[in-house]
Formats: structure tokens, C-alpha cells, sequence
């Protein structure tokens, strides 16, 4: 293989749109009529809804296609057979590997795999590290601790299958991790942006280790919307010197979407394994044009033993405007996830996402890297603070630091913030997701 090649599969990454879209369209009826004939769960909603699979012949006829959502497969896992649940398309002698969310929007969902389904999840990342400048002379470093999270799983058998030298990382502390990285001169690593960042502080703060100056020359981001969001992405790049990208995935779903080198302010759709579509969260119509953000219904065409098929990811997204200079035809989600549709709530009658407050906070220089924003009622009045930690030698510009946090944050979101200061280390660190948005109002 060519490795100066910067495509995993020239064929189908440079494919013409209209051919990706009738491979889209062949590949949504097989999966759909395989949904149908093998689980009892999808029969009985097709059904209900008077939905003949024969009858999707054309993108319009897949709107037609009733939507699943999360809860939804909760409720599958009490049924049998155990612990999946009738939506189970395969015997489940052949389920070869357990997964399951993390469970923090409620009880978590099972997530069975074939062999098969692992290797093709494996191969949708392979996707997203050669788009990123993986290479089999690389050495990665992915500083997770494997569990039943699917979280790095993935990424490591498809740098793997790249020929890339893997290092696991997962039962050192961030301090040995970083000791690995310095011994070993680690090229890339594979982390939440939260970690990224936290390993950099650890680094400079507790072993007098520049990551700048470390080998790291690449970072693979997911997990949290950070790296798309330009802020949070210089800040990573600028502290271990390194090209940051971002990578968009789910244990429902599969490895979806990919920034690639070109950096064109978004994610590459992973448009050969999978569809999507964007929904209009007040009207429920399928938004075709850039400029108006929606929730993605997602599928994917290639995954038999759960099948994913027309999935309310609730990820709030919006189609770019532009084609990348990498060369792909594969369509592009102007500025990668935003949020989720769960998290975008109204506060004084504004929609406010955290993203928004992230991409103020990590612009301004002087404030730590975590924070904190609270939600609460006084009466009936919405309130809304910020704590902030302060970076060492920046305290005597509090007061101006406050006011342009102030007028930024108005400027971005709408509103007005109560600011709490802190001094460095007070806030709660986290080591792979991190829970920065807390609305209380609902306790009061």
C-alpha cells in the first residue's frame, strides 16, 4: 500500500455524491428488510405504523421509516432473549462481544456484536485514522481504561489493522501515562478532549514535563464536542503541540464521522456505512440545506446483530456549505456536534447550549481549563452562574478577565452570568467525560 495515499478507500471516499446516495438507498433497504425479517422488536413497530418494507423505493420513502429512540431499546432489554432483548437479529450464540452506553442519561443499553460487527466497526475507524495521518509507522498511545465502554475499543484494532504499533495505557495513573508517552516517544494518542487537556495540566503542574515538547504529533478527540469547538481546540493543540482532530461516534451507532487533515471546520460523514439525516426539532420535517441546525436520525448500513436503523441520536448538527480541499465527497456537519437535544434547554426563555459557554471560556486567556455553570431558580426568576478557576500570576486581572467574560458571554448566548472565581486545582477534575452543566431547577 501506498501510505503517502491519503485515502483509506480512494473508490468510495472520492465516490461521485449521486452514486454514494443510490449506494445509501440499496444499502437502507437490505438493512431494512434484513430489521425486518430478524427482529421481532422492528416487525411489530413496522407494523404498527402500516409500513411495508417493499414499499421504500426512494430517499422520500425513508421518512416514512418509523424513528427509534434510546428509550425505545430500554424497554426491548426486558424481554428476551437476555439481557438484549427482541431486537436481537442474530442467534445469540453468535453475539461475540458486550457493550453498553454509559448510562448517563438513564438506565445504560446493551449493545450485542457479531465478530462481524466488531470488524466492521474496526474498519469504520480505519476511516477516520488514515483521514486523520495515522500511518503504520505510527506508535499510539491511548490512555483509557478498556472496561465495557466502547469509548478507544474501536480505534485500537483499526490502528491495529492500520499496522500501527498500539500502546495501552489503561491501568497506569495520568502521571505514569505521561512517563509511557516520554519513553516510549509516542507519535499519537486517542482521548476525550477533558483528558487531553487534563494530562497536559498534570504534565506541566505536578512533573514539570512541557507536552509541547513531548513526541505526540497527533490527537484523536471524541467523547465530548470539544474538539470542533475552536477554543477548546487551540488550547489543545497549543499544549502539546500537536494537530488536534475530531471524531464522532456512539455504542448505538458505530464510528460515524471524522475531522481530516485539512481541518475544514467540521466532520466527514461517514457516508459509505452510514445515513444521516437531519430533523427539525419543532417541525420534525428532514433538513436538506446548510445553515439550519436540526437532530440527527441516524442508520447504519452495515450492522447486523442490533441493528441501528433510523436512530434519534439527539446530536444537534447542521450541513456545511463548502466541499474540503482533502478531496472527499463525503458531506461535511459544519462544526462537528454542537450538543444534544437534552442539553439545549431555555433559560429566560433562551435556548442555551453549553457549547457556546465552552467556546467562550477556553477563548479567554487567564481562565483555567475547567469550569462549572449552574442553573437555578430564585422565585421564578431563572439564574444562571459560572464558576471559573483562575490561572496562577493572573489574579490581579480578575476584574477586566470578569467584565470580557461578561460581555462575550451576552454576546454568544443571550445572557447574563453570576462569575465565581476560583483559585487552580478547586474544581472537580474528570478523567474521561466531564459533567460542566448542572441545572437545578427542577429540585426547587
Amino acid at each position: 500500500m501506498n501510505y503517502e495515499h491519503i485515502y483509506w478507500n480512494p473508490v468510495l471516499e472520492k465516490l461521485p455524491p449521486e452514486k454514494i446516495r443510490q449506494l445509501q438507498l440499496n444499502k437502507f433497504k437490505k438493512i431494512l428488510k434484513w430489521t425486518y425479517d430478524h427482529s421481532r422488536f422492528h416487525r411489530r413497530l413496522y407494523d404498527n405504523a402500516g409500513l411495508k418494507v417493499e414499499d421504500i423505493q426512494s430517499f422520500d420513502d425513508i421518512q416514512r421509516v418509523p424513528k427509534v429512540e434510546k428509550s425505545m431499546m430500554r424497554d426491548i432489554q426486558r424481554k428476551e432473549p437476555f439481557p438484549y432483548g427482541d431486537a436481537l437479529c442474530v442467534p445469540l450464540d453468535e453475539v461475540t462481544i458486550f457493550r453498553q452506553t454509559s448510562g448517563t442519561t438513564g438506565q445504560p443499553v446493551y449493545q450485542p456484536d457479531t465478530w462481524q460487527d466488531w470488524e466492521w466497526w474496526a474498519e469504520c475507524w480505519c476511516y477516520v485514522l488514515w483521514a486523520q495521518g495515522y500511518r503504520p509507522t505510527d506508535r499510539v498511545f491511548i490512555p483509557f481504561g478498556y472496561n465495557i465502554f466502547v469509548a478507544f475499543w474501536a480505534g485500537h484494532y483499526a490502528a491495529e489493522k492500520l499496522g500501527c504499533e498500539v500502546v495501552p495505557g489503561g491501568v497506569l495513573d495520568t502521571k505514569a501515562r505521561i512517563l509511557k508517552i516520554q519513553e516510549l516517544k509516542a507519535t499519537a494518542m486517542m482521548a476525550t478532549p477533558t483528558y487531553v487537556l487534563g494530562m497536559a495540566d498534570t504534565a506541566r503542574t505536578k512533573m514539570n514535563i512541557n507536552p509541547a515538547e513531548l513526541t505526540i504529533e497527533k490527537i484523536t478527540c471524541a467523547g465530548e464536542p470539544g474538539a470542533s469547538i475552536s477554543s477548546t481546540k487551540k488550547r489543545m493543540q497549543e499544549a502539546w503541540g500537536a494537530k488536534v482532530y475530531d471524531h464522532s461516534g456512539a455504542t448505538e451507532i458505530g464510528a460515524w464521522s471524522y475531522e481530516c487533515t485539512a481541518q475544514p471546520g467540521g466532520i466527514h460523514v461517514n457516508e459509505g456505512f452510514f445515513l444521516v439525516e437531519i430533523e427539525d426539532v419543532e417541525t420534525g420535517e428532514i433538513i436538506e440545506e446548510p445553515g439550519h441546525r436540526g437532530k440527527m436520525i441516524i442508520t447504519a448500513l452495515d450492522r447486523m446483530a442490533q441493528p441501528c436503523v433510523r436512530f434519534d441520536s439527539k446530536d444537534i448538527i447542521e450541513w456545511g456549505t463548502k466541499t474540503c480541499d482533502c478531496g472527499r465527497t463525503f458531506r461535511i456537519i459544519k462544526g462537528g456536534v454542537v450538543g444534544r437535544a437534552d442539553d439545549i434547554t431555555k433559560v429566560k426563555g433562551v435556548l442555551l447550549s453549553p457549547s457556546a459557554i465552552e467556546e467562550v471560556v477556553r477563548g479567554i486567556e487567564g481562565l483555567g481549563d475547567e469550569y462549572e455553570v449552574v442553573v437555578d431558580k430564585l422565585g421564578d426568576i431563572d439564574r444562571i452562574k459560572l464558576k471559573i478557576e483562575i490561572v496562577s500570576g493572573w489574579e490581579d486581572k480578575v476584574k477586566s478577565i470578569e467584565s470580557r467574560l461578561k460581555n462575550e458571554l451576552r454576546l454568544k448566548t443571550n445572557l447574563g452570568y453570576r462569575i465565581e472565581f476560583y483559585d487552580y486545582g478547586q474544581l472537580p477534575r474528570y478523567d474521561v467525560k466531564a459533567k460542566r452543566f448542572k441545572d437545578l431547577r427542577n429540585k426547587h
